[in-house]
């Protein structure tokens, strides 16, 4: 088949599943209206019932017991999704009526659900339709941070109060797992969780990067002792840090790295030494990128930041990183969308760079969410073709995306 019978397959391929997207679509929406609909059917039944006998609640098992084996589930299942249905289906009108019309998928719904939850039913019309347009030509995993914000800025008290009060809760703990594991859990500010394993991350890159060079053939080592022999070189590699065979993963060591941090203070293992003990990953400090209004800079307001990536973070926060910053920029962002338009600095070093993270914040490829400071940079027509090193023509895409960019038939 030639290149032309291919695109016509493939473009009856998306157009029979936009087809069944519609079918599937019309099939959810019955299914949550069904099962709002069993919810209401189960208070009608104990309406007027005595209270000691727990009549709605009755009801509804015996009607989830019913469901349950037209659905092929447990009892415990349809009950719960009974009344996250009929939350829907009561309190979340405009999302609804959205799915119905084909602007949005069911992804979407349950993202905008989840996140509701946070606002007042008093203000939930304002957040219904602000997150509806924001979700439109979007992945619901995308769309999730933005719809956080939104949550945030309509919520009437202001995120600073409410993050004070979480603070307060901060706590590390112990819960005891199966074959002599654990998990150690810290209950901490976004900043600074965010920003431990930023720097366990680069940490951990470093280490495996250093334990990839060394194994490549042809890595002069240059560790000969006084009579030129040279360490076993299955159990050292160069700068005289010591491995046996590692192959860990990268969860691994980073698990590793904090491990070390916590009980010596250093890592135990750098290979990025130089012999004398003088180590580069104690060096590495974690890198957070952060978005914050010139009116939540000026105390103007106490709205969010956006820590990219992540979640909001709170003002007070937002303000101490700035001023702790070496430089910074203004970005010019549209008022709906939020696109950054323009970015100015003092200091012109790296602008370019700056300006693309802070434009793409993550990888462009849809729905995947790599923040920009661990990606790559990539010509969208490639230099050798004549394509400018200019921000038009750059985008931050992850090493697996970047793949696929090159070596399919996907374009910027």
């Amino acid at each position: 088949m030639g290149s032309d019978g291919d695109v016509a397959a493939l473009a009856q391929l998306v157009a029979d599943a936009e087809g069944a997207a519609d079918v599937v679509r019309a099939g959810q929406v019955r299914e949550v209206r069904v099962l709002a609909a069993a919810g209401v059917l189960a208070e009608k039944q104990a309406a007027g019932a005595s209270e000691k006998v727990k009549a709605r609640e009755m009801a509804l098992r015996g009607i989830a017991a019913e469901l349950a084996g037209v659905f092929v589930a447990t009892d415990r299942t349809l009950q719960r999704r009974i009344d996250e249905a009929r939350d829907l289906v009561d309190n979340f009108p405009l999302t609804m009526a959205a799915w119905e019309a084909g602007r949005i998928v069911r992804g979407h719904v349950r993202v905008i659900q989840e996140i509701g939850c946070l606002v007042p039913v008093a203000d939930r019309a304002e957040f219904e339709r602000a997150a509806v347009e924001r979700c439109e030509g979007e992945t619901p995993n995308r769309v999730r941070d933005a719809l956080r914000m939104i949550a945030e800025r309509i919520h009437p008290r202001t995120f600073t109060e409410r993050h004070e009060e979480a603070a307060a809760g901060r706590c590390v703990r112990v819960q005891a797992g199966s074959d002599g594991m654990s998990d150690l859990i810290a209950t901490l500010p976004t900043v600074i969780a965010d920003g431990i394993v930023d720097r366990l991350t680069r940490q951990a890159r470093e280490i495996i990067n250093a334990r990839a060079q060394a194994e490549a053939p042809g890595t002069p080592d240059t560790r000969a002792d006084a009579n030129g022999a040279l360490p076993d070189a299955d159990t050292t590699i160069r700068d005289g840090s010591s491995f046996i065979d590692d192959a860990r993963t990268i969860d691994q060591v980073r698990a590793d790295v904090f491990s070390d941090l916590l009980l010596a203070g250093t890592p135990a293992l750098d290979p990025t030494g130089t012999g004398d003990g003088n180590g580069t990953l104690g060096a590495i400090r974690a890198h957070v990128q952060v978005a914050v209004s010139a009116l939540t800079l000026m105390g103007q307001d106490d709205g969010p930041a956006d820590l990219a990536g992540r979640s909001p973070i709170d003002a007070n926060t937002a303000r101490e990183l700035a001023g702790n910053a070496t430089s910074w920029d203004r970005l010019l962002t549209h008022p709906v969308t939020g696109t950054v338009l323009e970015c100015d600095t003092y200091r012109p070093t790296a602008a370019m760079v700056r300006l693309l993270r802070a434009r793409d914040r993550h990888c462009r490829f849809p729905g995947c969410r790599q923040p920009a400071i661990r990606c790559e940079l990539d010509h969208t027509i490639a230099a050798s073709d004549g394509g400018a090193t200019h921000v038009c023509n750059l985008a931050n895409l992850c090493k697996r995306h970047h793949d696929v960019k090159h070596h399919t038939r996907w374009r910027v």
